[in-house]
């Protein structure tokens, strides 16, 4: 996306601060993984990083949240504002008009009205997922509804010492098994890439933002369900893109393995897609 015009700031008066955020005392922790399916990704290798105490949401910022953000400031998304953002095509109903889509990932479709509020297009809405991560958001977005909540963007090194739920050197939140016992732990794609999605994980598109077993320090989704913006800027290679983590319910093995705690992505800032959401942090608390 390229945006055209300046983002609209939000009117006066800001939230109060949240509360509800967890207290992490932060530390040193191993960072990253030695996994290189993806050497370009810049995951690799594991090194010690530390990081100093803060607060971080248990689950990323629900349609609710979003909406009550909107109805105090009259906010306007990057979505809105650019007339269209990206939708997976197969969240599109069969009778829906051609559109646009990506050449390298056609599975992406320019959805003209496709907004945070109509995920799918005009003709869908978030009711009823009211509790499921806000979608069609940019980072600009992101940082707009941070700064009104009290709150910032975890950095990826905060994002990642909390996903971890303080496992060292694990794939995943819980473990390195994917479904260990053969449950399901987070919501990816199953099935076959991009024709069939079989839910098997009980989901096709986003899940509820406390779906599934929180991790150890209480995180829910720390991957799977939306890639989540961070404040970081990705690095060489990808100027001018921000980093996202976490991985997506159209995260499938066949490719994109990224729905592991070391993974990483990035994007542009006015960059919109209906799989990536965010996760506010803050500052700690002084005692």
């Amino acid at each position: 996306m390229t945006t055209s015009v300046p983002p609209r700031r939000p009117r006066a008066g800001s939230a109060p601060e949240r509360t509800d955020l967890l207290g992490l005392a932060g530390g040193t922790f191993w960072m990253g993984s030695d996994e290189d399916r993806y050497p370009e990704d810049g995951e690799s290798p594991p090194r010690p990083v530390t990081v100093d105490a803060f607060r971080i949401a248990a689950h990323t910022v629900t349609n609710a949240d979003f909406a009550r953000f909107v109805q105090a400031t009259g906010y306007g998304t990057t979505a809105e504002r650019e007339g269209w953002s990206f939708v997976f095509a197969g969240l599109l109903p069969d009778d829906h008009a051609p559109t646009r889509a990506v050449v390298e990932a056609p599975w992406w479709r320019q959805v003209h009205g496709a907004t945070w509020l109509h995920p799918e297009g005009p003709a869908s809405h978030v009711d009823g997922r009211s509790d499921h991560p806000v979608v069609h958001v940019s980072w600009i977005d992101a940082r707009a509804f941070c700064s009104w909540a009290g709150g910032r963007l975890p950095s990826e090194a905060e994002w990642e010492y909390a996903a971890r739920g303080g496992l060292e050197r694990r794939r995943y939140p819980w473990g390195d098994e994917l479904t260990p016992g053969g449950e399901h732990r987070m919501n990816v794609f199953q099935g076959r890439f991009p024709g069939t999605d079989t839910g098997e994980d009980g989901f096709a598109g986003t899940a509820p933002v406390d779906a599934f077993l929180p991790n150890g320090y209480g995180l829910y989704n720390a991957t799977g369900n939306v890639w989540e913006w961070t404040a970081d800027r990705f690095g060489p290679g990808r100027p001018g893109q921000r980093v996202t983590r976490g991985g997506s319910y159209l995260c499938h093995d066949s490719y994109c393995w990224r729905y592991r705690c070391a993974a990483r992505s990035g994007n542009t800032p006015d960059s919109s897609a209906g799989n990536i959401g965010f996760r506010m942090a803050a500052a700690s608390v002084p005692s």
